[in-house]
């Protein structure tokens, strides 16, 4: 009888792969056997020639909704089947390759189960089946079995057990399958850790969110603080409470037509929010307010949509949206475990809403944000990581290399067989718990993927923990150590995410971000690039300009608006001409003869060409944030706000730059652009049409300078990334501006044009030079 033995790889453990495939070999009337072990699926099917070939057809066809198939390959197999009919048998072992599935968003099937006062998961807050639930957040080990993951101490009842256990029922081998009778539960306590004896803990806690209440609320990946989003008193307590005293709260709606009361939505968006991923999505807001406390200084709001049935049954019991930010103190990691939040949440939350299901893996939510006509991932977590990128052509035998990432928003990366693996966001790594859980989720990584690292990739700045990190691990395991500059990263990881291959011809590029360390041991960060992913040359970079302080210089932008002024002008002459001006007022009653000091001797005053100082000197100047940031970023996204709503009437402002050359390389200078907002601001000019021309500015001089480099080196094609371009305004300006002069932009859209992305352009890099 004529045999196939058909192997298939991709995202195909857990999402219900082996059920298809046994269903479609029945239909078909094919006998044989498909198993999981550690490369993907494994079919033995026997039949008729037609109906092989035909089987074989229908496979990619019906894909299970969390599947993805990476490649099927047919052999001719020879023999005869094990038996009549075909079966479903169990896993094998034989070393783990196969990647593991995201977490994914309650599906509808499920949500029905949980409205259905005739089902018996009615309001069930852990239904779940193949096509939905946990997967990453409880996963232990490899393969993805029950007893390898935070359910195994969840006996499963009989009538879960059957559905377990029938390949034509949607919960066969769903992992985390399970029932109010046999499934983990969910309870309220107070800050005291009182247990409190409710018969639906959910509805009482949606009760307390009304009253004004904050709590703890332990979900998929991580605690969540929650509060009433229009009740303005308890966002300030909360604020308090967190010590997060101006960046935005992410928020939950009961669903899109809550969030549109709010904020403007278009399709796009919509899909974004209601997608398996469940991200959170950056929206323009719109309509009604929320406190003001939720998003101060900013025109933007971060929505989410219930993605586990524990979020869908609490906002069903409300009529607003609520806060749900991460459930830690400020700059702390999210809690895991119930006794950590009991400890650290009881002087934030006034209750806590536990359960007993262990989070195996921590897991922020991801943020996306429509620019320039794509949703674009800001944060890669929760719902899309571990998911792999298969690589480029010319990288197949990439293997066995890590990644290390950046300082700050760090991910790691692993490339094997092939693929990349880039971890969920673990955070900036200034942080010892931060550090703590880096240091866990790599081991696990290198568990779950059978990994041992010969090339680590890491970045060349020698005082990132990150570095130091990946330098004990290449010495401990006897592995190559790759530096690679911050930059040419980034670009490399552009390049990847887009499918350039290995041997692709050279790319211009534009990094803007906060700073990394240059090929030159300078502090880089306003960069125009020629490179590929073996190689990267500077080819121009903004006026290097000091950073008084150092890391001071970015917690205070006053201090990068003096070096920028005192760099293009005579100081006591502006405080002449300019006296009346407040950002001058500001600077005079700082200690500026230190900073003089500092900087003509250059003690802990590096130059650097970063065109995220850039964004804070002149958010200063405007009185955006002056005296300090809060968080990274805080300045130049109030710059970019102030400018949305001129912006599209906006222009250059004439002669505000002007391009020099210094060793053969092209120097941005912007002695110009200063002078025309000195006295736009003298005159009295509407700051947001200043802080819109100052945008126009900035996107008119990349795209000038770009077109130049073009000309001159004959290359069409440019990548645009970097923290910076997190900008919309700036993104969409350059982008169209270098379309219109038929030039081809490349940016990051599915991993983070910001450090978030770093890890991967890292790996990309290590394995072109040690292929």
């Amino acid at each position: 009888m004529p045999g196939r033995a058909i192997r298939i790889r991709g995202i195909v453990q857990g999402v219900g792969f082996r059920p298809m495939v046994w269903r479609l070999a029945g239909q078909y009337g094919l006998s044989g056997e498909v198993w999981n072990d550690g490369l993907g699926v494994m079919i033995h099917v026997f039949g008729s020639d037609a109906d092989l070939d035909a089987f074989i057809r229908q496979i990619p066809l019906h894909q299970p909704p969390l599947a993805r198939l990476d490649s099927l390959e047919v052999e001719i197999l020879d023999g005869l089947p094990h038996g009549d009919g075909f079966r479903i048998v169990a896993s094998q072992h034989n070393g783990m390759e196969t990647p593991v599935a995201a977490d994914a968003a309650t599906c509808p099937d499920c949500l029905a189960d949980i409205a259905d006062p005739s089902n018996r998961r009615y309001r069930y807050p852990f239904t779940h089946c193949t096509h939905c639930g946990p997967r990453l957040s409880i996963i232990r080990r490899v393969p993805y079995d029950r007893c390898h993951t935070s359910m195994a101490e969840f006996a499963l009842c009989p009538q879960c057990q059957q559905e377990y256990d029938d390949p034509a029922d949607r919960r066969f081998h769903a992992q985390a399958n399970c029932c109010p009778d046999c499934g983990p539960q969910v309870w309220l306590e107070d800050q005291h850790g009182q247990r409190l004896d409710y018969t639906d803990p959910l509805a009482q806690t949606a009760g307390l969110i009304r009253q004004g209440h904050i709590v703890a609320v332990k979900g998929l990946g991580g605690f969540h603080l929650a509060c009433d989003a229009t009740d303005a008193d308890a966002v300030s307590r909360l604020r308090g409470r967190k010590r997060r005293y101006a960046k935005p709260f992410a928020l939950m709606a009961r669903d899109a037509a809550m969030i549109a009361r709010y904020a403007k939505l278009d399709a796009g968006e919509t899909l974004a929010l209601q997608d398996k991923a469940a991200p959170i999505v950056l929206l323009a807001a719109h309509g009604e307010a929320l406190a003001p406390g939720v998003a101060p200084g900013d025109d933007k709001l971060g929505f989410m949509l219930p993605y586990t049935p524990l979020h869908t049954l609490l906002l069903q019991d409300l009529d607003a949206p609520i806060v749900l930010t991460s459930g830690n103190s400020s700059d702390e990691p999210q809690c895991t475990d119930n006794n950590e939040a009991r400890e650290k949440l009881a002087d934030i939350a006034d209750y806590l809403l536990l359960h007993d299901r262990a989070i195996a893996n921590r897991l922020d939510d991801s943020v996306v944000r429509l620019m320039g006509g794509s949703l674009r991932l800001l944060r890669r977590a929760r719902g899309y990581s571990p998911d792999a990128l298969p690589l480029p052509p010319g990288f197949g035998q990439a293997n066995n290399i890590l990644a290390m990432g950046a300082e700050l928003k760090n991910s790691f990366c692993l490339l094997k067989n092939g693929q990349a693996i880039v971890s969920q966001h673990i955070g900036d790594l200034e942080n010892a718990a931060v550090q703590h859980d880096y240091r866990k989720a790599i081991d696990l990584y290198q568990q779950l993927y059978d990994f041992r690292p010969e090339v680590i990739a890491v970045d060349n700045h020698p005082g990132y923990l990150s570095t130091q990190y990946g330098q004990t691990l290449a010495a401990t395991g006897q592995a190559v150590l790759v530096p690679v500059q911050h930059h040419h990263a980034h670009l490399a990881a552009c390049l990847a995410e887009h499918g350039a291959p290995l041997d692709a011809p050279p790319l211009l590029a534009a990094i803007f971000d906060g700073l990394g360390m240059g090929g030159d041991g300078g502090l880089w960060g306003g960069e125009f690039l020629l490179g590929d992913y073996q190689s990267c040359i500077r080819l121009g970079h903004f006026q290097p300009i000091a950073l008084p302080g150092g890391t001071q210089a970015m917690r205070e932008p006053w201090r990068n608006a003096y070096a920028q002024l005192r760099h293009y002008f005579d100081w006591p002459t502006l405080q002449r001409e300019y006296a009346g001006l407040d950002i001058i007022k500001l600077l005079a009653s700082k200690p500026l003869a230190t900073l003089e000091t500092m900087v003509a001797k250059n003690l802990n005053s590096p130059p650097s060409t970063s065109c995220g100082r850039w964004f804070d000197a002149f958010a200063a100047a405007l009185g955006l944030h002056g005296e300090a940031a809060h968080y990274e970023g805080q300045a130049a996204i109030a710059l970019e706000t102030l400018a949305t709503p001129l912006f599209a009437d906006g222009q250059p402002y004439p002669q505000a730059w002007s391009i020099g050359r210094c060793q053969d390389v092209s120097v941005l200078s912007w002695q110009g652009l200063w002078q025309a907002v000195l006295d736009e601001l003298k005159r009295g000019t509407d700051k947001a049409l200043i802080a819109a021309r100052i945008h126009h500015s900035l996107a008119a001089a990349t795209v000038g300078l770009l077109e130049q480099l073009s000309r001159e080196t004959g290359i069409g094609h440019i990548v645009l990334s970097g923290g910076v371009f997190q900008n919309r305004l700036l993104l969409e300006a350059v982008t169209r501006q270098l379309q219109l002069h038929g030039l081809t932009v490349l940016s990051p859209q599915r991993y983070p044009m910001n450090d978030g992305g770093l890890a991967l352009g890292q790996a990309m890099v290590a394995a072109a030079l040690n292929g």
